[in-house]
């Protein structure tokens, strides 16, 4: 799934350690990083920070009850 426009880098973060599957970032040359691990999550992300906005990124979620966590992040956490 494609994210646009999170804000709320903090909360993503949270978000992310409460999902309970492995969620995956996707990079511009197609590898897979963990965002279950704080190192990927740093590291991964910490080159996309623009103004302290991520504009874009895609992720995969492996499990349907992380996917609704983050689409509930998406709709009502991330303003």
């Amino acid at each position: 799934m494609k994210i646009y426009n999170i804000k709320d880098i903090e909360g993503f973060f949270e978000v992310l350690d409460k999902c309970k599957g492995v969620v995956e970032l996707i990079t511009s040359e197609g590898d897979r990083l963990n965002l279950k691990s704080k190192l990927s999550q740093y590291v991964a992300l910490s080159k996309i920070f623009t103004d302290a906005q991520i504009e874009d990124i895609e992720i995969i979620a492996h499990e349907p009850s992380d996917v609704s966590l983050l689409f509930q992040f998406l709709i009502n956490g991330n303003q």
